[in-house]
């Protein structure tokens, strides 16, 4: 272990295009099933549903929260359905797998997705049984990352002490309040869609293209 990180206790994952890599786009897969319930519950065209979708997802951090407060949709038969996806497109990594068996502590998935779905994920990649728990949008009460009230939260409910805490994400704004509370970040700066947005360097600890190649620095130096 690098002496840099010798304070981790906790180790907070976001799930998806951390633990996996976004060429596999789940979210392409889940982006078309979320289009399908707006355009069904608008009564609109794709083009529109896809406008909505984003702006959503833009202005409340998921396209969930937006349907939530301006539809009353009813959360779990959205995530029901925006999840209902094939996960061939994901496989086990044996580094990333061996390198967070390794982590001394404990470790935790962060998600704005549910947990039924992140269980489904996690089995995929061959992860199931590393994480003490999924911190998710239900528990979350719809406020997902990155809104503040959420990571003080879990931070409360889960006894996690935040400044004996990372939080490895590849969206770069929802490392913003986990810093703010005295996290240690990490951004996954590996393209995913939106990553970038709302980048504030000092907000960032780490950067790094590939989880694995940096749990491997951060495990063995290398």
């Amino acid at each position: 272990m690098i002496r840099a990180l010798s304070h981790v206790r906790t180790w907070i994952f976001d799930l998806d295009n951390t633990l996996y890599p976004p060429v596999a786009d789940l979210f392409g897969l889940i982006d078309d099933r979320m289009g399908a319930y707006i355009a069904e519950l608008l009564a609109c065209d794709p083009i529109e549903a896809r406008r909505v979708q984003k702006e959503y997802f833009l202005a409340h951090g998921t396209t969930l929260a937006g349907l939530m407060q301006d539809h009353g949709v009813d959360p779990h038969h959205f995530l029901d359905f925006v999840h209902d996806i094939p996960l061939d497109r994901i496989a086990p990594d044996r580094t990333v797998i061996d390198r967070i068996a390794s982590l001394p502590g404990r470790r935790i998935v962060f998600t704005n997705g549910d947990a039924e779905y992140a269980g489904r994920v996690l089995d995929k990649l061959g992860l199931n049984g590393l994480f003490e728990t999924v911190y998710d949008i239900h528990q979350l009460d719809y406020r997902p990352k990155p809104m503040a009230p959420g990571y003080r939260r879990m931070c409360d409910t889960l006894e996690i002490a935040p400044r004996e805490a990372l939080f490895v994400e590849d969206m770069a704004r929802n490392l913003v309040p986990a810093k703010a509370l005295g996290m240690t970040t990490v951004w996954i700066n590996n393209g995913s869609e939106l990553g970038g947005e709302g980048v504030q360097a000092d907000m960032i600890d780490y950067e790094t293209p590939e989880l694995g190649q940096w749990l491997q620095h951060v495990i063995e130096g290398e």
